[in-house]
């Protein structure tokens, strides 16, 4: 398993020096400042390259720009308006000028809308650390009160609609920013950044699209891209929604095994394959990750190790994210189906045996809660993730696997 870790460019406040002494082995990025649909340019990709080979005293850093995260897929090519066909184009592009700069594995999303919703940024955890959150009582409060949603009361239980109602009453206007900044977030030096009138109007764009024609624009994209990236030899892989169960009214159809499969059968190629992110999947009870793994594990092309605990029983729910090794994901179990799926490639001689593998989020410790990192990507936290991770690696690789 290769151990990489995510990059947000020179704006990050953790450093290429930083990732050099967490022992990683290659870098996650993308460029984040292309607005989504414009062609990733050689050179731009070039200048991504050289930021990451170069340590801050300019000396050569000795990794490089391995996987993709994200490549995104714009609005348009999701509901197939306005100028989707033209961004089809530019992704179809942006994928050549990938592999001519020797980057080969491309993870991306189609989650609507918002790629991923959390409602506190540094929730308190039980040592003091910092999490991020999705509080399904607040996520209620900003559906109902902040975005005022149509239907939006009528689309939560009645328990939780009043306590929605009885939360935002009780709310300071300064929590009522910052909760609708949450819910909103993007990541640092993106060309999108959505208002809540952005949200409002895509909303009502996504009235007529339900689960099936989702899939079915999904389907057509992947028609598209896939077989160039077969050409290519670029291996696509989608992340699953984030959580991983219906907001604010829109579809979601990538949170289930079974949902990835039907994706999968219907574009019928290597090259179409999976972020198996342990994080987003694991807030269902009803998936399996290490089974998952072992039965999809063949299109598996990135995996996203993190934990998350859920609050409570049911979907939807609240959650946060956990320390790596300590939530409702059996972390061990599925490292081991990992490998296993790593030993059957290598005995079938494929060149992608080394599946890469991130430590996804952490939680703020120690000097994280000062360095003020993105959310979910503070440098200590990730750090102790990893070496918890390699040390499940480890031991799972000298004391043999099941």
């Amino acid at each position: 398993m290769r151990q990489t870790w995510r990059w947000f460019g020179p704006n990050d406040r953790v450093s290429v020096d930083d990732m050099l002494q967490a022992g990683v082995e290659g870098v996650v990025s993308a460029l984040h400042h292309v607005p989504t649909g414009e062609v990733w340019t050689a050179e731009a990709i070039a200048v991504r390259q050289s930021e990451i080979a170069t340590r801050r005293d300019g000396s050569p850093s000795g990794i490089a720009w391995e996987v993709v995260e994200s490549l995104p897929v714009s609005e348009e090519i999701k509901k197939q308006t306005g100028a989707f066909r033209a961004h089809v184009e530019s992704y179809k592009t942006s994928l050549k000028h990938l592999k001519a700069a020797g980057i080969e594995v491309v993870c991306y999303n189609f989650m609507p809308v918002l790629d991923w919703t959390r409602t506190d940024l540094a929730y308190r955890v039980h040592h003091g650390g910092t999490a991020m959150r999705f509080d399904l009582v607040d996520f209620a409060a900003f559906d109902i009160f902040i975005l005022e949603r149509p239907g939006a009361g009528e689309s939560f239980l009645e328990d939780v609609a009043a306590a929605a109602e009885k939360r935002f009453a009780e709310m300071q206007d300064a929590r009522k920013a910052e909760l609708a900044k949450n819910v909103v977030f993007g990541l640092p030096g993106a060309a999108e950044h959505f208002t809540l009138a952005d949200v409002r109007a895509h909303l009502a764009e996504y009235g007529a699209i339900d689960e099936d024609r989702l899939r079915s624009h999904f389907v057509d994209f992947l028609s598209e891209v896939a077989p160039l990236a077969e050409e290519l030899g670029i291996r696509l892989c989608c992340h699953p929604d984030d959580p991983p169960f219906p907001l604010l009214g829109l579809p979601r159809i990538m949170s289930t095994e079974a949902q990835y499969r039907t994706v999968m059968e219907a574009v019928d190629l290597p090259a179409n394959g999976i972020t198996l992110c342990s994080g987003s999947l694991g807030v269902r009870p009803d998936n399996d990750l290490p089974g998952m793994m072992e039965r999809l594990g063949d299109r598996v092309h990135f995996l996203h190790l993190r934990n998350t605990r859920r609050e409570g029983d049911g979907l939807p729910c609240s959650f946060h994210e956990a320390e790596h090794l300590a939530g409702d994901t059996d972390m061990v179990a599925l490292i081991a189906a990992a490998l296993n799926e790593e030993a059957r490639r290598k005995a079938a001689g494929r060149p992608d045996a080394s599946i890469p593998f991130r430590p996804d989020h952490g939680q703020d410790i120690l000097d994280d809660l000062s360095r003020k990192a993105q959310p979910g990507y503070p440098a200590i936290g990730r750090l102790k993730g990893l070496a918890e991770l390699r040390g499940v690696i480890a031991g799972l690789g000298y004391g043999g696997r099941p």
